[in-house]
């Protein structure tokens, strides 16, 4: 059966057999039989306008990066305290020199803390940008390739994953030890952590995607993502910087919470992530959560929006991985009453009005369009009627809303470019 042509720029692989009906992908977060349903609408031809615009925005970003990268740690132009440019490293954004640069003291020590400031020096440590577009290109073309069948997708995802993680020569090592450095200390800090945390568990579908029969993927990759992401976790649990990030009370312990369960459960350890989900739900909820459904902790930051959405992006993928596990996260109710619809339900002023209707500080753009995942979320999974009516009246994301044929919160780094 060939497959319909979605618009004159976006013509799908033709698919034959029975391939329109195989079975659901074996994802951590998203809901692997939406995402068959939707591939089954894609490939007869049958999708939604939504679904169709979503689908264009995706394989937009999956062909640009066609020709991007491979991306490596080992292209910073030097290296970490370690000496192995294999280790991931990168400085912490918000930290400033507070003294003039002078050959007595050209690092202008000691730094100090600026709150939602980003110091441009930070970029000139590669891993951090590199780390973004990699991951978000791995993700975006093993999804292309899922709707698609073309080829072409998979095999450029896993050279891509084969150059950040697997190949001895380019291939990072397992670990954050040196994530976010703070010039003129040497302490040892978990805030780092974040870099990965924010955003790794996509690469959990991506990698269960392509573990489906993808052209280009073989088991050796398998087995040997597999064998890094093992080493990966350990780290993630054991190290002195998770062991203080996984006490963080804020976003941080959050996503390293949603992140060690994602990849335990995509390594088969479906006790363990469950495990990591409850006890996020009544450790996190009673200290995060005010009974009203704000977020104080978020909300004392200089870019309050951004970081209340930020955390919520956590609980979405929370709340996703966990419908997989058996956990309803949206039906948990904490002693003082919250449930995370009632926190949801806080954004919707923001999301509709802007600035105007947040009283709380945000400090630089206040982009309304960052709600929509987990509106999104929200309303399919909760069945909140409030948000699905805020969906359709706020801004949506200037690239286009792919949550049609995603269907699972996406982090809220800058989009691959």
């Amino acid at each position: 059966m060939g497959a319909l042509a979605l618009s004159a720029s976006l013509i799908l692989v033709p698919v034959s057999g029975t391939a329109v009906a195989a079975s659901p992908p074996h994802t951590v977060v998203t809901d692997g039989a939406k995402l068959a349903k939707i591939r089954q609408a894609v490939r007869s031809g049958h999708t939604t306008q939504a679904q169709r615009a979503a689908l264009k925005a995706v394989l937009d970003k999956a062909n640009t990066a066609l020709t991007a990268g491979p991306w490596s740690v080992l292209d910073k132009p030097s290296a970490p305290p370690s000496g192995d440019k294999h280790d991931y490293m990168s400085q912490a954004p918000y930290w400033w020199a507070s003294q003039p640069k002078t050959p007595e003291n050209p690092q202008g020590c000691p730094y100090v803390s600026k709150d939602g400031q980003r110091n441009p020096e930070a970029d000139a440590i590669t891993d951090h940008t590199y780390r973004m577009w990699a991951w978000d290109a791995m993700y975006y073309l093993s999804l292309a390739w899922y709707y698609t069948g073309d080829a072409k997708y998979a095999k450029r995802a896993a050279l891509d994953i084969r150059t950040w993680f697997l190949d001895p020569a380019t291939r990072m090592n397992p670990n954050m030890t040196y994530s976010q450095l703070i010039p003129c200390k040497n302490t040892v800090s978990g805030t780092g952590i974040i870099d990965s945390t924010q955003s790794f568990s996509q690469l959990m579908d991506a990698f269960a995607l392509l573990d489906g029969g993808a052209p280009g993927w073989t088991g050796k990759d398998r087995s040997g993502i597999k064998g890094w992401l093992t080493q990966y976790l350990d780290w993630m649990q054991t190290s002195p910087q998770a062991k203080l990030e996984l006490a963080a009370t804020n976003n941080h312990g959050t996503f390293l919470d949603m992140q060690n369960a994602t990849i335990s459960a995509y390594l088969g350890k479906r006790d363990a992530a469950r495990k990591i989900v409850l006890n996020a739900e009544q450790k996190r909820f009673p200290v995060q959560f005010a009974a009203d459904g704000s977020q104080p902790l978020e909300l004392s930051r200089t870019m309050s929006w951004h970081y209340v959405n930020f955390n919520l992006t956590a609980w979405g993928r929370m709340a996703e991985v966990g419908k997989n596990l058996g956990v309803d996260v949206w039906k948990y109710r904490a002693a003082n009453g919250v449930t995370l619809r009632k926190v949801v339900d806080q954004l919707i002023p923001g999301a509709l009005h802007g600035a105007a209707a947040w009283p709380h500080q945000q400090i630089g753009v206040f982009d309304q369009s960052i709600a929509a995942d987990i509106f999104h979320a929200a309303a399919e999974e909760a069945h909140d009627t409030d948000a699905a009516a805020a969906l359709r009246q706020m801004p949506l994301p200037a690239g286009g809303d792919t949550w049609p044929v995603r269907v699972s919160c996406f982090p809220l780094d800058p989009p691959l470019k």
